[in-house]
């Protein structure tokens, strides 16, 4: 009697953890943008911007590398008004504290002092303790601020739902008109609306990647910094994918839909809702608009919009302090 009590227990809590397991696995977003768009070998789109000898260039991808003498980084040939922009990456595993590996959009080299830009940067870590994805978006000079003047727009994650080291995944930005949206393997995890022209960049910008020294303050604010020991810091990039407008491209020119099917649409799909909001609740660690130690009156947008109550519950506070050094872009 008492072994089939025994059987039967087993059997109903192996039963509960699928269940559990089931309900708690990341929804499918229904759509996978980066499964229609066509990787081409790295030089045809993108050339060398610093750090030539920490960088090996094959077929559509690159691998670019920190020591204690330089980092890397490359960009696109062309600027871009809009556009689908992925990159599949796989990071390096271990003490990386200090270190981040970007994936960006901007113009700076166009508007020094006056730029915009759109960011995904993976902050660097320490052994047993997950990457952070840092998205962030600047406007119009909002990131070209001296110490205490810089007005970013960050929202970080916790990549502990998959291993970035273990294989490549896919981060992408999708910018057209209306949004700004990053995907990571097709799943959205953050929308930034257009609110108004001041708080939207429109001006044509460069795709980038890069990897560089940001010990001031990547890994808790600076308390984790690189540890060249353990270089090189190594980002592997491949399937760098591209669908996007030129300036000089006609009006019907236009961004990629991310709603699928014949004629696209501009909005996000419920299942795509769905998925975003499942990232959002179990691994956003910080979102600009929570911060009660940011002015907002320098982000109207947060004072627009009624925040969900699991943000409030579940996130857990980061630094945000942002400065780049002098001879790197990110």
């Amino acid at each position: 009697m008492a072994a089939c009590f025994t059987t039967a227990a087993a059997a109903a809590l192996l039963l509960l953890m699928l269940v559990v397991t089931c309900c708690d696995a990341q929804p499918p977003p229904g759509f996978y943008p980066s499964k229609r768009i066509r990787a081409r070998p790295f030089y045809r789109d993108f050339r060398n911007l610093w750090g030539a000898q920490h960088q090996s260039v094959g077929g559509a991808g690159a691998t670019i590398w920190l020591d204690s003498t330089s980092g890397s980084g490359f960009k696109s040939r062309r600027p871009f008004r809009s556009g689908y922009f992925g990159a599949s990456i796989k990071l390096q595993p271990g003490y990386t504290a200090g270190v981040i590996t970007a994936f960006y959009l901007s113009n700076s080299e166009a508007h020094p002092g006056f730029h915009d830009e759109v960011d995904m940067e993976f902050l660097g870590t320490t052994p047993g303790r997950p990457y952070t994805l840092q998205t962030n978006v600047y406007i119009r000079g909002s990131g070209d601020g001296g110490p205490g003047r810089v007005v970013g727009r960050e929202v970080k994650f916790h990549l502990d739902w998959f291993d970035p080291t273990a294989d490549f995944h896919h981060y992408a930005i999708l910018w057209n008109p209306n949004h700004i949206i990053f995907l990571v393997d097709d799943v959205p995890i953050r929308r930034y609306p257009r609110w108004s022209a001041a708080t939207f960049p429109r001006r044509p910008m460069w795709v980038y990647g890069s990897i560089w020294d940001a010990s001031s303050w990547a890994t808790d604010d600076g308390r984790y910094r690189a540890d060249y020991r353990y270089s090189p810091f190594v980002a592997r990039f491949s399937e760098l994918l591209l669908r996007a407008c030129s300036p000089r491209a006609p009006p019907r020119c236009h961004a990629p839909s991310l709603a699928g099917g014949a004629g696209g649409g501009d909005a996000l799909s419920p299942r795509q809702e769905a998925a975003m909001r499942w990232v959002q609740r179990g691994h956003m660690v910080y979102h600009y608009c929570l911060d009660p130690k940011r002015d907002h009156a320098l982000t109207p947008e947060c004072r627009r919009r009624r925040w969900p109550s699991f943000t409030t519950a579940t996130m857990r506070r980061q630094p945000t302090t942002s400065t780049m050094p002098n001879n790197a872009t990110s």
